[in-house]
């Protein structure tokens, strides 16, 4: 059974006005999205799965979906504000949704194989699919056991400014052992650094390996998604703007030995729109892409 791709973009919406303006950045009007989508067919993924909103479903339908139809089966499922465990309500005043590990909990009944968790807005690259999609394919009827990519920090990088990177830490056999926030990583002086926690410059090696929101999971990530959000809204019963985030799950499950997450390497360059100044580098690398016959200039 092929694995299945999971794209999460509830957020869409809200970022883009309606998906009126959903940022053309190929050629042809390709959306990031879009390469995303044609790296995971050559990569060996066999289902598309759209965790959006239900208020733009008919715009989302008819400007996105009806372009990969003939190309892969699609599915879609809702994240809304009401979607909670039993004996919860929406505390009055929430108006955002619950973050990433509530959108991923959403697929619960559209998917039952082996899944990849990206978002909808970021550039991953081929190679990162491929990487992913041979790992999943393996996994058919693993428990337990899941993977990430672990992309290089210097591919990472915006010469906008200073970024946010989960920088992971691993154990020998290359099994994430935590993922720590660091919000101001940046290249000074031909070195890649953040601040420490004693205002000290630290420094990292160019190939350590970050997070950027690429999972690979199992079935059974549901279930503890499901008895962990439980957890989750007891204790943030009070917090308006708390959001039930990916890595939070998976810190969870590694810490207490109730799951190991295998962190896969990839020579893929990570890009997105961070800074608007970001937006013509995005197209650049992209045209570069298509010169260097990464891409042909249409994809659908």
């Amino acid at each position: 059974m092929k694995p299945t791709l999971f794209v999460l973009a509830a957020g869409m919406g809200s970022r883009y006005g309606g998906l009126k303006q959903l940022d053309g950045l190929g050629p042809h009007g390709e959306t990031i999205m879009d390469y995303s989508i044609y790296d995971a067919i050559r990569g060996g993924f066999g289902k598309l799965v759209f965790v959006i909103r239900k208020h733009f479903e008919d715009d989302f339908r008819s400007k996105i979906i009806s372009k990969y139809e003939n190309h892969i089966p699609v599915e879609i499922v809702f994240q809304e504000l009401d979607k909670l465990p039993e004996g919860f309500t929406v505390p009055q005043g929430r108006e955002k949704p619950w973050g990433t590990n509530h959108a991923v909990l959403m697929g619960k009944k559209a998917i039952f194989e082996p899944f990849a968790v990206i978002n909808a807005d970021d550039f991953y690259g081929r190679h990162s699919f491929a990487v992913l999609g041979k790992q999943l394919s393996a996994m058919e009827g693993w428990q337990n056991n899941y993977c990430m990519v672990g992309y290089r920090v210097k591919n990472t990088l915006s010469e906008s400014g200073a970024v946010a990177r989960g920088i992971c830490e691993t154990n020998e056999g290359n099994y994430l052992t935590g993922v720590v926030e660091r919000t101001d990583v940046e290249r000074i002086d031909g070195e890649i650094c953040f601040t420490g926690e004693n205002g000290q410059k630290v420094v990292l090696a160019e190939n350590t390996p970050v997070s950027m929101n690429m999972w690979g999971f199992t079935p059974d990530y549901f279930k503890y998604s499901e008895d962990y959000f439980a957890e989750f809204l007891t204790a943030n019963a009070g917090n308006l703007k708390s959001e039930y985030y990916i890595p939070l799950m998976v810190n969870e499950l590694i810490t207490k030995d109730k799951a190991k997450v295998k962190v896969l390497d990839t020579t893929s360059k990570w890009f997105g729109v961070t800074y608007a100044a970001d937006r013509q580098g995005v197209v650049d690398k992209i045209k570069d892409l298509i010169e260097a016959g990464e891409y042909p200039g249409k994809l659908f």
